[in-house]
């Protein structure tokens, strides 16, 4: 039994989680790059499970198709956004997720936190003109009395409130299907779109990524922004028009933008978002924190021995179809 570990860019799966119950039993394979589908085709040909970390690589139809082998594939979270769950089961595989994590749960919303306090007060610029001997050469902003807006307030997007009050930032908020009074509730004032992009000088989002969202930030909603205002995303990066950020960045029609996911992962080499000394760029590094890792791999674990031993657990089934 071949199992191949996919995307453990930082080498941490077999670190994080005890494997040594399948000596024996199983080869263990991890792959530290990013697979291409046709890479994944060429490399993962003889492999019977394949464990992702949450949604690096994509499991289309086309992918499940070119993998007789497969049995069973591991994932992490409990849904799997660019997994074709349809296929997989059509094809007999057995899908397994992970329970949420209390551990680290929180980590996306405290690196949003760590983006804002960069963009106001330009640490990385800073930070690398300390390596090459050099001084201070930017003034920032304080964050008290600035007002923080959240495009989304749901179980990451409410988690901003209380820090955001620690720094006495007045908080504004708005979604689809917010009310005044939910927002009320968390801490936050329910306003409209456009004057929530229009008041806040950080705009933060959290928000899931469907049809109905994705783009949900364009032109029109970037010219509403304030020159002097920053743009924040954890969440998914198609819920931004990169063409348009892209321009409003350039023009500095906004003061700038920390995001930390994006259409295409890995980031390309020559995307140009990486020129912009505006544009604070991580790689999608909001939910790498150890604790929730270490939940992440333990259940992958649990569920790879449940499925050994004939008796899998924590399996997904495909949707419901609609009537």
């Amino acid at each position: 039994m071949r199992v191949a570990i996919l995307d453990d860019y930082a080498h941490l799966a077999l670190k994080l989680a005890d494997w040594s119950a399948f000596a024996g039993r199983c080869e263990l394979q991890v792959f530290d790059r990013h697979l291409s589908e046709d890479e994944a085709v060429e490399q993962l040909q003889d492999f019977d499970v394949i464990c992702l970390l949450r949604e690096r690589m994509a499991i289309p139809r086309s992918l499940l198709l070119r993998l007789p082998r497969l049995k069973l594939i591991c994932i992490t979270g409990s849904k799997h956004r660019t997994l074709d769950l349809a296929t997989a089961i059509e094809r007999g595989i057995t899908v397994s997720f992970t329970a949420r994590s209390q551990n680290g749960q929180f980590a996306t919303a405290e690196l949003a936190w760590g983006m804002m306090l960069s963009l106001a007060r330009h640490i990385p610029a800073e930070v690398a003109r300390m390596k090459i001997g050099g001084w201070q050469d930017s003034v920032g902003y304080a964050l008290a009395g600035r007002t923080l807006g959240l495009l989304g307030l749901g179980r990451l997007g409410s988690r901003m409130v209380p820090i955001a009050r620690a720094f006495d930032m007045p908080v504004i908020a708005w979604s689809q299907n917010l009310s005044a009074e939910a927002a009320a509730q968390l801490g936050a004032t329910r306003v409209e779109k456009d004057e929530l992009f229009s008041r806040s000088d950080f705009l933060s989002l959290h928000l899931v990524l469907s049809e109905r969202s994705r783009g949900i930030v364009g032109a029109r909603e970037l010219g509403l922004m304030k020159p002097s205002a920053f743009l924040i995303n954890t969440s998914r990066g198609p819920l931004i028009d990169h063409d348009a950020l892209l321009e409003a960045l350039r023009q500095r029609r906004i003061a700038g933008a920390a995001l930390d996911t994006f259409e295409v992962e890995p980031l390309p080499d020559d995307e140009p978002l990486r020129q912009l000394d505006n544009a604070l760029l991580t790689p999608h590094i909001g939910y790498m924190a150890e604790e929730l890792l270490t939940d992440f791999y333990r259940d992958t674990v649990e569920n790879l021995l449940a499925w050994l031993d004939g008796k899998p657990i924590r399996t997904l089934s495909p949707p419901a179809s609609k009537p």
